[in-house]
């Protein structure tokens, strides 16, 4: 009964926005809160900035306001994607992860962004969301990494470790659910540019994929 309630409630949601979508031709984003102690709040510039990007280069007209949204709540349902980033733990109870599972399966879209060191703590919290569907990485043919504009994987912005970027995503018969992208940074490069010393070359090329997950996520 009570996951009947949930789905229930989401696809009403999601008529809703669909509505005020058309109504008003205006998207709008959230960023994932979290428990556990990791910092959900990071980069707390860095979605503005790529909302005024896609804005300007895409034509499109997703809103400046940027709230928090907790994975448990019933707002996660009035966002189509939401972001989510942090440099340590991550905790989702059994109700936030059936939350979260029931957003993603009638359509939403989360992108993880590991600001360095979420990685072994937010592998492990995605297994509770969806226990059978592991984490595969995304070859450079799929169309996320050609919307707008075109990448042969995700580009490097920070260097971290030193390992190579990697995008990572879980699956539904098919459809991309969740993309996770690691050892890249993307949002540090999103950040207003004194916060990073980015030179303008990674911004660039950190803002073109923030825009291709935008599209993709909107438009799929």
């Amino acid at each position: 009964m009570k996951k009947s309630f949930h789905i229930a409630a989401f696809i009403l949601s999601f008529i809703c926005l669909a509505w005020s979508v058309q109504g008003q031709g205006t998207y709008q984003l959230a960023v994932l809160k979290y428990a556990g102690g990791g910092d959900y709040y990071a980069n707390p510039s860095a979605l503005k900035n790529l909302i005024s990007f896609c804005n300007q280069s895409l034509g499109s007209n997703i809103s400046s306001d940027v709230p928090y949204v907790e994975v448990g709540s019933q707002d996660l349902f009035l966002y189509p994607m939401v972001h989510m980033t942090g440099h340590g733990n991550v905790v989702f109870s059994s109700d936030e992860a059936e939350n979260l599972r029931t957003y993603l399966l009638a359509g939403g879209f989360l992108h993880i962004d590991d600001n360095y060191g979420m990685d072994e703590f937010i592998r492990v919290e995605l297994k509770k969301v969806f226990p059978n569907n592991p984490l595969v990485e995304i070859p450079f043919d799929h169309p996320i990494f050609h919307q707008k504009f075109n990448f042969n994987g995700l580009p490097k912005i920070h260097e971290h470790d030193g390992k190579r970027p990697q995008a990572f995503g879980i699956f539904e018969e098919g459809r991309l659910l969740c993309l996770y992208t690691y050892e890249t940074d993307l949002s540090d490069g999103w950040e207003d540019p004194q916060v990073h010393n980015d030179s303008p070359e990674k911004r660039k090329e950190a803002l073109q994929m923030g825009a291709n997950i935008l599209m993709y996520a909107f438009m799929r």
